[in-house]
């Protein structure tokens, strides 16, 4: 649907991919609902590679998406985790956790216009072009005041759900600066991927391979005072830096293609107002190791979706129900905030005991088939994996 209604139970402030999720997972709650995005057109070109966790694709087979998103997803059968400059190494494989694959890469262009796809399918009132102005979020009814098409608009809601990413987080979260940036780009090297993909800690800063259609994604954490060389460098110099980072475990790199940066930060929204529930990335933003940031999310929207469809509508946006989604949550999303800094923090330095530390750790983990599988239930399924 996409008229413009004066009210409804739950607003959907950003229509991106954790929106339109949202959207979906609410199609049988027999709530009404309408989602805002700033955009003309549900669809993106952004190129940049995201990591899908099994956990996710069920996720997704249930909202209907997975079928328009199977034949351009790129299976990850096997991850390998090493460190560069010390010993130990772990491998873990979907064939030890039991599970089709351990992951998909996909593009996020290719994710979102799945979503939009599928969309229709919810019953959603889709508001594009709208402009978001004002939010204010209460107990009882919370008001969205917004711009579309040149003329001033309010809509009422029992529950707002802001999913318009990590630029909206305020500034009274929780907040780190890595000082570095994600460079990225898709690169190929001399061997095929063989849907292996890489996590290799530097001192500088992990350095992630994940496969995709015939060659790899790149995520390569620079610091900041060297990420505008990075970028300038001709190809060449790009490639012999980043074989010199990353070693040849898988042969050599031949090609990369057009880079980009984002900075790198952990951030997280402070508890929230009634009336009020953050998903995604405008709950919170973590560094992408592990590539759990957008799985995270997901797991924000089927569980939101969930206490929906369990509670009365007139008890919808109540302190109550954001207090006791925000306690459902907490699990989950502070052990992948905790996860990801943790695995910077001690595999981002070259410190001799550490590193020792840390093969050891590595050596023990692949040797220990019981540890291997519970981490990548965790990676794949989130705190409920424990």
């Amino acid at each position: 649907m996409s008229s413009n209604p004066e009210h409804v139970d739950i607003a959907i402030v950003g229509g991106g991919p954790i929106g339109c999720a949202l959207a979906l997972a609410l199609a049988d709650s027999g709530r009404s609902f309408a989602l805002l995005e700033a955009r003309d057109v549900l669809d993106s070109r952004d190129p940049r590679a995201i990591a899908l966790s099994q956990g996710s694709r069920l996720i997704l087979e249930r909202l209907g998406v997975w079928p328009a998103l199977a034949d351009r997803v790129t299976p990850i059968q096997t991850i390998h985790v090493s460190q560069r400059g010390g010993f130990g190494q772990t491998r873990l494989t979907a064939q030890e956790a039991g599970v089709p694959a351990l992951g998909y890469t996909v593009e996020y262009g290719d994710l979102y216009r799945a979503l939009a796809q599928t969309l229709p399918q919810s019953g959603a009132h889709v508001l594009t072009g709208t402009r978001v102005n004002a939010v204010a979020p209460a107990a009882g009814c919370g008001l969205v005041t917004y711009a579309q098409a040149g003329q001033a608009r309010a809509l009422t809601a029992r529950l707002i759900v802001l999913a318009e990413g990590g630029q909206s987080l305020p500034a009274a979260g929780a907040r780190k600066d890595y000082g570095a940036s994600a460079v990225v780009c898709s690169v190929r090297t001399s061997r095929p991927h063989a849907h292996v993909a890489y996590e290799r800690f530097t001192p500088e800063g992990p350095i992630a391979l994940l496969p995709l259609h015939d060659a790899y994604a790149l995520v390569w954490t620079t610091p900041g005072d060297q990420v505008a060389t990075r970028l300038a460098w001709d190809e060449a110099a790009f490639l012999a830096a980043l074989q010199a980072a990353f070693g040849e475990r898988q042969g050599r790199f031949l090609t990369a293609g057009p880079r980009a940066a984002f900075p790198l930060r952990l951030a997280a929204a402070p508890s929230p107002r009634p009336g009020v529930v953050r998903v995604g990335n405008a709950a919170q933003t973590l560094h992408p190791v592990a590539g759990q940031g957008f799985n995270l999310g997901l797991r924000d929207v089927w569980k939101l979706a969930e206490a929906i469809a369990d509670t009365a509508r007139e008890d919808l946006g109540s302190a109550a129900f954001v207090a006791n989604h925000q306690a459902r949550r907490r699990w989950d999303v502070g052990g992948g905030i905790a996860m990801t800094d943790l695995l910077v923090e001690l595999f981002s330095n070259d410190w001799t005991l550490l590193t020792q530390a840390r093969g050891v750790a590595l050596t023990l983990l692949d040797a220990l088939a019981p540890a291997k599988r519970l981490f990548a239930r965790k990676m794949m399924f989130g705190a409920q994996a424990w």
